[in-house]
């Protein structure tokens, strides 16, 4: 039996200060750029005042990506456009330098943090901080077996969880989380589908390396027989992600909620992250508030899990390769948005500036004229 009571997280996990909030729009209505004219801007900087619970907001200075990674074996279904078990490559890729999340954390001054929690590789050729954590090599075929044991499972849970206090205590500001895998989409389209409670059609896309149409439907029918073995379980989230989902989609979901429970803000990037945040909202309501989409990918069931917790995306530039780019090209609009409701001058007020002893002599002289 479990030692982890996910029941918990609805206790430590708070909302957002809402005086705070108030404090920020009675500032921004104060600033000389009228209210609204910034668009989604101040939505932001009002959104970054409560998660740090402080007015005026302060800078974004210390962002991180967070990337978990592992490999699923539904991948050899032909589910993939990447060959199964070879995400490793794609992990020694981003620590080289070579993909695309990459080269905007290089441009952008963010570092990179790589979580190996089932890659199907030797974990000799990787450093030993990126494979320190990891539960497993590769994950089950969630169609036909279990992706996890229950004591792997809670182990990822718990290793996200670690991640998450490792990272607040670091002093971290902000992460933009995304994930590196082979046959996660997947894995994501059935803890979609299944909390959603739609057909695996609805939640199945193509992927960050497109598919053609006939793995498209072998991806869905791998979604449909996973979606029949996760429904028994739904009552129970840590059992649906030892199930259907990962060490990486468990690690993720337990980073996503103790980075709640430390008020330690998240940019989600695409489907496995809104998928793993959708678990994230099922064990504690509260957890989203501390989230943010970072844009839209394409894939049809991050569309739905982002509709159902209320999360609307900040871009839509057809970005679909995955492992944190698209949030981190959400990152400067966030530093944006946090600049400007900290830096906007407010509109200089009369009472203000008058001397204290006129507006004493001022209210003097009414009162004498009253008593004439």
């Amino acid at each position: 039996m479990s030692s982890l009571n996910l029941d918990d997280f609805t206790d430590l996990i708070e909302r957002p200060d809402g005086g705070v909030r108030r404090d920020a729009e009675a500032r921004r209505e104060r600033q000389v750029v009228p209210p609204g004219s910034l668009g989604r801007l101040d939505e932001l900087g009002e959104w970054l005042a409560t998660a740090q619970s402080a007015v005026p907001v302060r800078p974004v200075d210390r962002p991180r990506v967070v990337l978990f990674a592992g490999d699923h074996k539904v991948a050899e279904l032909g589910v993939s456009a990447r060959p199964a078990g070879s995400a490793g490559e794609l992990v020694r890729e981003v620590l080289e330098g070579g993909r695309p999340v990459s080269v905007l954390a290089r441009r952008l001054g963010v570092p990179v943090r790589v979580v190996d929690m089932a890659l199907d590789c030797d974990p000799q050729t990787l450093p030993a901080e990126v494979v320190r954590h990891r539960v497993r090599r590769g994950g089950g075929r969630i169609d036909v077996e279990d992706a996890l044991t229950p004591q792997e499972a809670e182990a990822a849970f718990r290793a996200g969880m670690a991640v998450a206090d490792e990272e607040a205590d670091s002093g971290t500001d902000l992460v933009v989380l995304g994930d590196v895998s082979v046959g996660g989409t997947t894995a994501a389209g059935v803890l979609v589908a299944a909390l959603c409670g739609t057909d695996a059609s609805v939640v199945t896309g193509r992927g960050g390396l497109a598919i053609d149409d006939l793995a498209w439907m072998r991806k869905c029918a791998a979604i449909r027989d996973a979606l029949r073995r996760a429904r028994p379980v739904l009552g129970d989230q840590l059992q649906l992600l030892a199930t259907v989902g990962g060490a990486d989609l468990a690690a993720m979901t337990g980073f996503l909620l103790q980075s709640a429970v430390r008020k330690m803000p998240v940019i989600l990037d695409g489907v496995v992250t809104a998928a793993c945040a959708l678990v994230g909202q099922r064990v504690a309501f509260r957890a989203p508030d501390w989230w943010l989409a970072a844009h839209v990918s394409g894939e049809p069931g991050q569309a739905k899990a982002l509709d159902r917790m209320a999360l609307e995306p900040l871009l839509s530039h057809g970005v679909t390769v995955g492992e944190g780019a698209g949030g981190l090209l959400a990152l400067p609009l966030v530093q944006a948005a946090a600049a400007l409701a900290a830096e906007l001058p407010e509109h200089p007020k009369a009472s203000e500036d008058a001397d204290p002893a006129d507006e004493a002599a001022e209210e003097t002289a009414e009162e004498t004229a009253e008593e004439a």
